[in-house]
């Protein structure tokens, strides 16, 4: 089989800080370094529990992953972006099927106005046998002896553990999380590049200068993991119902839980916007995001936190034959939030559940 050739790409140069005044939210700090000295992972769990609960949003430091190795999949991604549109649609999404892998073109309108969303992504599936005959672009197949690895680092460097503090904090087996989310069984998990394009003034104003509405981290994933750009772009909402922003911290994640610990977090909303002496400049992201097993039956984890605060009966957490399956769910949520041709703004509409067979989540995402 002949070599395939790696072409070569631009590196990544980081924007400089912003030097906008801005309102900084106080999210924790969680020192993966500490994960296996001794007591390191009671003490990350205990500080944990209060991120995940009163925030919903923490960051990851000293995670075994340089900012060289980021800047270099930043670099990949941004040489996928500056391809011709014929060719990143070569193997793009398909909502229809409810399919997040793939290039995903910014075609959607934000809510009932004639703006259109300015984000690019590509979502890599896990590069492991079994989905070794998933289409992917050739820029993935040149760059895979550095994407697959990299791929497995975040979910081992970063993931698997965050899966062990959370088993801790709900008092179950270290492990418990860990297996349903095993990387080489099959899942919808990915690595996604993304790129938000700026706006003029005026489409900006018409949205309310958001790049993206108030949500909770999406419904079908279990934790979602970022790199930290210089340029900050992302609001959380605050306990007290304010707007703050994050704060870029040298070499850190910032990660967020979803629907797995959305017994434990008060499902702080999030969005996108920009800061104001930034609004012209593209912004290019990395992101890791974590689905189910596909075989993982979708029932709530038997925690005995959870039934001694009274948020779960044991009978609630009893598999059942019928009971919705990963691949099952994640599908069919994917293609409920973005077959469509208009964004949905969920703060108008907090109460709504979607259902899949016997299971019902709110509806929480734009």
């Amino acid at each position: 089989m002949p070599a395939i050739h790696k072409p070569t790409v631009q590196p990544w140069t980081i924007p400089p800080p912003t030097s906008a005044s801005l309102d900084w939210a106080p999210l924790v700090i969680i020192d993966l370094s500490k994960f296996d000295t001794p007591g390191g992972k009671e003490a990350l769990a205990a500080d944990l529990k209060d991120a995940v609960k009163n925030w919903g949003f923490w960051t990851v430091v000293n995670t075994g992953i340089s900012q060289e190795q980021l800047d270099r999949q930043l670099a990949i991604g941004n040489a996928f972006f500056k391809l011709p549109l014929e060719e990143k649609r070569k193997v793009a999404c398909d909502f229809k099927e409810g399919n997040y892998f793939g290039y995903r073109e910014p075609t959607r309108f934000i809510g009932n106005s004639d703006v259109k969303e300015n984000m690019e992504m590509l979502n890599v599936p896990k590069l492991t046998p079994d989905y070794e005959n998933v289409p992917l672009h050739d820029i993935v197949r040149q760059f895979h002896d550095e994407i697959a690895p990299f791929h497995r680092l975040v979910w081992e460097n970063v993931i698997r553990r965050l899966f062990v503090l959370f088993a801790i904090i709900l008092e179950l087996p270290e492990n418990y999380f860990v297996d349903r989310h095993h990387y080489d069984a099959p899942s919808e998990d990915h690595l996604r590049y993304m790129v938000y394009h700026p706006r003029s003034l005026e489409e900006d104003k018409k949205i309310g200068d958001q790049w993206s509405a108030g949500h909770t981290g999406t419904s079908h994933r279990s934790i979602n993991s970022f790199t930290n750009p210089t340029f900050p772009r992302l609001q959380i909402r605050t306990p007290s119902n304010e707007w703050k922003w994050v704060k870029y911290i040298p070499g850190g994640i910032t990660c967020n839980a979803a629907d797995t610990l959305s017994f434990l977090t008060k499902h702080r909303p999030s969005r996108r916007t920009s800061s104001p002496d930034q609004a012209h400049l593209e912004r290019l992201g990395l992101f890791y995001f974590v689905r189910p097993g596909d075989n993982v039956p979708m029932v709530p984890a038997p925690s005995p936190v959870l039934i001694r605060e009274g948020l779960l009966t044991e009978g609630e957490a009893t598999e059942s034959e019928d009971a919705v399956k990963g691949y099952e769910y994640v599908r069919a949520r994917v293609k409920n939030v973005h077959d469509r041709k208009t964004t949905r703004v969920a703060e108008r509409n907090p109460d709504n559940t979607f259902h899949v067979k016997n299971l019902a989540v709110t509806d929480y995402y734009v």
